[in-house]
């Protein structure tokens, strides 16, 4: 008897995945069994598949059972390379290609209004979340992963950056905390991920660290040029306390993110749909991001049927002063949309604050009014901000000045 090892998922509900079981043997050459629903139209993919991945490690002697509920041949890669990892002691990596369409980078200062979260080891959920637009898709592998399944889920994530079109989604992976999220990197920073999401973050320390590790993957694969980007997410009274030494810690953080769920449990209170609770550290880590010049980033609100309380609590989020929040379901992203974009009223104020100000400016006024109001420069820059998220969410026209003008 040799090694053994079992990956994957199987059972009622199971969908696009496969359990994968396998044995090391000494002799008998590869037993292969597979058991699939589409066995009549793909079996013979299937056992391809299987019998590549087996060659490509070198392996010779080994009985495995593959059950499949639908699995694409990036996942079935998956699941069968971690169980012969499980019991081999191996630096080879079976790698599907890179798509096209995943080969663009992302912008520091980009919209990131939505960021979908999606377990780092439900492939159902990966395969059409680019469809619902969301600005981001993170595959996580902290808190949505059971502890026995992160070192699998680790290379369902990395053939997921390869070969899933995300359709234009900042493609994001929330790692684990310390050593084991160190480790995640190893499977995510050579494979075109945009943006790292550091979770419980309470010192600028974390983040160097993670940092130190890009650049010690990266100088060994050289062929990385996309930059990455750092997302930490505050989580505790102490992360709370040294929300700007963490949103200032370095020059690819691009945005600073609250967790309220672990927030509260750090407080030893409860969260509530008012928030009376976390105004502190919310109000915290939105002015920390501020001073450090980058995007503060909500919560997620957790009840997915609740479309109206959302609404209301992104509104409430945007008053307070942050750029985006976590959604947890595809219906979300909407809601979250059209609250964080600015209203037409919102963008028609804007627009005369712009032109009442370049129209004082020409006529050599010091004093700038609209109406019975005086407009000062600090009116005038947020007026711009408004102008320009307009124009980036499509929500005005590129010649808007010209037809504002007629």
């Amino acid at each position: 008897m040799g090694a053994i090892a079992a990956t994957g998922n199987k059972g009622k509900g199971i969908r696009s995945d496969c359990f994968v079981s396998l044995e090391l043997t000494d002799q008998g050459g590869i037993q292969l069994t597979v058991e699939s629903k589409v066995a009549v139209m793909y079996g013979a993919d299937i056992r391809k598949q299987v019998l590549d991945v087996i060659d490509f490690f070198g392996i010779s002697n080994a009985t495995i059972k593959v059950e499949d509920s639908g699995a694409l041949p990036l996942v079935i890669a998956a699941r069968v390379e971690a169980a012969i990892k499980n019991c081999l002691d191996t630096d080879k990596d079976y790698l599907p290609p890179l798509l096209d369409e995943n080969r663009y980078s992302t912008a520091k200062d980009r919209n990131r209004f939505s960021r979908l979260y999606l377990p780092g080891n439900s492939p159902s959920l990966m395969i059409n979340a680019g469809i619902h637009k969301p600005d981001g898709i993170i595959l996580d592998l902290e808190d949505a992963v059971a502890p026995d399944k992160k070192d699998e889920a680790r290379f369902l994530v990395r053939n997921a950056l390869c070969g899933i079109n995300f359709y234009g989604a900042e493609r994001m992976v929330r790692i684990n905390q310390g050593e084991r999220g160190l480790e995640d990197l190893e499977y995510l920073v050579p494979h075109h991920v945009n943006l790292i999401l550091l979770p419980k973050c309470e010192q600028p320390e974390q983040v160097h660290a993670v940092n130190k590790k890009i650049a010690e993957i990266v100088n060994r694969k050289s062929s990385i040029v996309n930059p990455i980007w750092i997302m930490p997410i505050i989580e505790s009274a102490l992360g709370v306390i040294n929300a700007h030494s963490i949103a200032s810690s370095a020059d690819n953080v691009v945005s600073l993110a609250i967790g309220l769920e672990d927030y509260t449990a750090d407080l030893g209170t409860r969260r509530t749909l008012e928030g009376t609770e976390s105004f502190f550290a919310r109000s915290m880590v939105v002015n920390a991001a501020r001073a450090a010049g980058i995007q503060p980033i909500d919560s997620v609100f957790s009840d997915v049927g609740d479309m109206e309380g959302l609404y209301q609590n992104v509104l409430r989020s945007k008053a307070l002063g942050f750029d985006g929040m976590g959604c947890i379901h595809p219906r979300q992203i909407r809601v979250i949309h059209e609250a964080f974009a600015p209203s037409p009223e919102e963008i028609e104020k804007a627009k005369k604050i712009v032109f009442a100000f370049h129209k004082a400016r020409e006529q050599g006024l010091g004093v700038v009014a609209l109406g019975t109001k005086m407009i000062d420069p600090p009116v005038v820059k947020r007026a711009l901000n408004t102008i320009n998220l307009a124009l980036k969410m499509n929500k005005l026209a590129e010649n808007w000045r010209e037809t504002y003008v007629q």
